[in-house]
């Protein structure tokens, strides 16, 4: 009898065969306020010195530093944005803000906690006070023509702050990827409309837009019946103004499983179909030209275990993000076993330093999934685990 398993690849060989066809997009120079997320494609260099002048980095008083003296006449204020119409002379001080220019003539910030004011007189109560006390010199953030990030950096709130502080409208980047969902079966129906015998409740492009949001990445869905020449059409369609697409179910070996037929028909090439793995298995990767296709099998945790496994890396090589879940060695709470043959991807909780696998692991289970932290790879040919084991677990991004 033929090994049933020995046309599948596996996860390994799976996970390699996406990368290796994942390649980056044409990078763009793209505003600030849409860059977000993305990774820079060129190192920036800075066209303005950071801070522009000499800058109080405190609320207090600037003046021109004396040694010895301990009193001074107070003759005005300074605010942040508001130039000082005269020079300071000897003996004058202002009051003034944190990030507000010096005055001319000013090279030293006594804080507003170290000084008396009486009679229009400040007085330093300060004996440590130095010269350049509280002042940010001019470039002493950014030098002009300084790189301020190279290329590479993933552009995270810090760097888009940084970004902005030296007045740059754009960058260029490698892009967030344009996706496209195609949600098959006739047994699917729309959130909020009443159901008739035999239909669900369709459940996985909301899943999958979800997840995608958290990239900054806003996907276009479509729904399609369980008819060849319909996929055929909504997946050249999708394909004329995507650079993903994902087709969940229709991808295993039924009479209405279209999904390998369908995207054949609109062009594209199956790199491999089907894993060793559960859930899963049915997994889909297909190319055409450039453009990345993954059919998805249709059970809601097998979408978001694949999903998590295969199409979040390969947004982020596309992108050129370490886009994968965070993975770590943690000690099992309590034995398992499995068959031999698939690699398990399980739902599973992390808590105080160890792991435990969640009730409810059928593919269809997706409130399970919702409660887990983590999903748990246990390799496809080792089949006991005791209490105490060490296992390689996923973990599952945080909320928002």
């Amino acid at each position: 009898m033929s090994n049933p398993l020995a046309q599948l690849i596996s996860v390994a060989d799976a996970r390699q065969l996406i990368q290796q066809y994942a390649k980056p997009l044409p990078v763009k120079q793209w505003p600030l306020q849409v860059a977000a997320g993305c990774c820079l494609a060129t190192d920036v260099k800075s066209a303005v010195q950071v801070p522009a002048f000499w800058q109080s980095s405190m609320d207090g008083y600037a003046y021109a530093w004396e040694a010895g003296r301990s009193e001074y006449e107070l003759v005005g204020e300074q605010a942040a944005g508001k130039a000082h119409a005269e020079p300071l002379q000897p003996g004058q001080a202002v009051r003034i803000f944190t990030g507000a220019a010096l005055p001319a003539g000013a090279d030293t910030v006594l804080m507003q906690e170290k000084a008396a004011v009486n009679n229009g007189m400040l007085q330093v109560q300060d004996e440590l006070l130095q010269r350049g006390a509280n002042v940010r010199p001019p470039g002493s953030e950014l030098q002009q023509g300084e790189t301020i990030l190279p290329a590479g950096t993933w552009l995270t709130a810090a760097a888009m702050g940084v970004l902005a502080s030296t007045g740059l409208p754009s960058v260029p980047v490698y892009p967030r990827p344009s996706v496209a969902i195609i949600v098959t079966g006739n047994e699917l129906q729309a959130p909020g409309l009443p159901l008739q015998y035999g239909e669900v409740y369709e459940a996985n492009s909301y899943a999958l837009l979800t997840a995608l949001q958290r990239l900054h990445i806003q996907a276009s869905v479509q729904r399609v019946p369980d008819d060849p020449a319909a996929l055929a059409t909504a997946i050249t369609q999708q394909l004329a103004k995507c650079d993903i697409l994902l087709v969940t179910g229709g991808v295993s070996v039924g009479d209405y499983d279209y999904t390998p037929q369908a995207l054949a028909a609109a062009g594209a090439i199956t790199i491999f179909h089907k894993v060793k793995q559960k859930p899963g298995k049915p997994l889909l990767f297909a190319m055409r030209g450039q453009q990345l296709l993954f059919g998805l099998p249709g059970n809601p945790a097998s979408v978001l275990s694949c999903f998590y496994q295969y199409v979040l890396p390969a947004i982020g090589s596309v992108m050129q993000l370490p886009l994968v879940l965070s993975s770590v060695q943690l000690p099992l709470q309590h034995a398992w076993q499995k068959p031999a043959g698939l690699t398990h991807f399980l739902k599973a909780r992390v808590a105080d330093g160890a792991v435990s696998m969640m009730q409810g692991q059928e593919s269809y289970k997706l409130r399970s999934f919702a409660q887990a932290n983590a999903l748990a790879e246990l390799p496809a040919d080792q089949t006991q685990w005791q209490a105490g084991d060490l296992i390689q677990v996923h973990l599952l991004p945080t909320p928002y």
